[in-house]
Parts: C-alpha cells; structure tokens; sequence
C-alpha cells in the first residue's frame, strides 16, 4: 500500500558557514569557544552561560561592559564553579526561557531557528543578537550583542550566573544600548 499523504519539503536548516558568516570574527569564535566548552562539560547542549563564559574570556568589549575587575572577576568565579560543580543541577536539563516553543527529537532540542546542538534560550539570544546588528546596519552581529541578548533574558542561565555575581541584568543591558545607541527588542525585553 503506499502512503497517499504528500511529502511536505522541509525547510533547510541554515549551514554552519551561513550562520557564521552572520557573526564578526571574535563572535564566530566566542560560538566555537562555548561549543568546545559544552563538550568538554559533558553536556549535550550549548546553553546561555556556556556562551556567557566565553564572550568574557574571548572579547574585550564584553568585560569592559561590567562595572570593573571585582565585579567581572566574581561573574568568572561562578563560571568556573559551574564547570566544576555548580552546573550539576542543569546537566541533563534542557535550559529554556519559554521565549519559543520547544520541540523534543530523538537527540536534540531543535528551535524554529534551525540551530541544533543548542538550548532554545542560547538561540534565543543568537537570534537576539543577529536583530540587534540587523537593527543597527550591521551585516554580523559583535560581542556586545550577544551579551545584551544574553542580559535581557530574565529566565536564562546567563542571567542566574550574572545574578549570583551581584550583576544587575537589566543594569547591564541598558549600559550596552547606551554605549551603542542603538536600542533592542529581543526576548525578554
């Protein structure tokens, strides 16, 4: 008997050359920094404080954005303690904001955005970030951009690891859009 139901072509998912063409340098290695960071933790999921963890060691911008050394030297500490422990109680968890539907597959969390192998909420905030360039006439979208799409996600982890270092979220965000003049309505905000 054959199926009589037509075949719906499904939409493809953008490669990864399409996506990081849409990043400047520093961010696509931010990307590949936080993609070897998942690994190397044993998760199966790029989350938002994995992305987190690497704009502050890879960019300039992101660290100068914190409100000094103090301040940017506990948000490290709590990284640190989650790749070592912290992070426990999110391993085997799926990190996501309920700023978009999740749709559960055999191995994947996939987000309408075509990015796998990552939460729905760090998509979120890639997405966040590729408007926020897009917004200000950007062909790729930086560092800073990430980061305040990272800050205005109030359920993330980014955000619980900023909050648990005594960084203001909502405080940061607002620095970034003031230092770029440029403002954002990504998720959350």
């Amino acid at each position: 008997m054959q199926n009589r139901t037509p075949r719906i072509p499904q939409q493809p998912a953008p490669n990864r050359a399409e996506f990081d063409a849409r990043l400047t340098v520093e961010l696509a290695a931010v990307v590949t920094g936080a993609r070897r960071r998942a690994l190397r933790d044993g998760d199966r999921q790029v989350d938002t404080a994995h992305l987190l963890h690497s704009l502050i060691e890879s960019d300039p911008e992101v660290r100068a954005a914190f409100e000094g050394g103090p301040q940017l030297a506990k948000v490290l500490g709590y990284l640190v303690q989650r790749s070592i422990g912290y992070g426990l109680r999110w391993q085997g968890a799926v990190e996501d904001s309920g700023a978009v539907p999740v749709v559960r597959g055999a191995d994947s969390v996939v987000r309408d955005t075509g990015v796998e192998g990552w939460s729905p909420s760090a998509a979120t905030a890639m997405a966040g970030a590729l408007e926020r360039a897009e917004l200000r006439g950007d062909a790729r979208a930086g560092g800073l951009d990430l980061l305040a799409a990272l800050a205005r996600d109030h359920e993330c982890r980014a955000v619980d690891v900023l909050e648990r270092a005594g960084v203001d979220a909502e405080q940061l965000a607002a620095r970034i859009v003031g230092v770029s003049g440029q403002g954002w309505r990504g998720a959350g905000g």
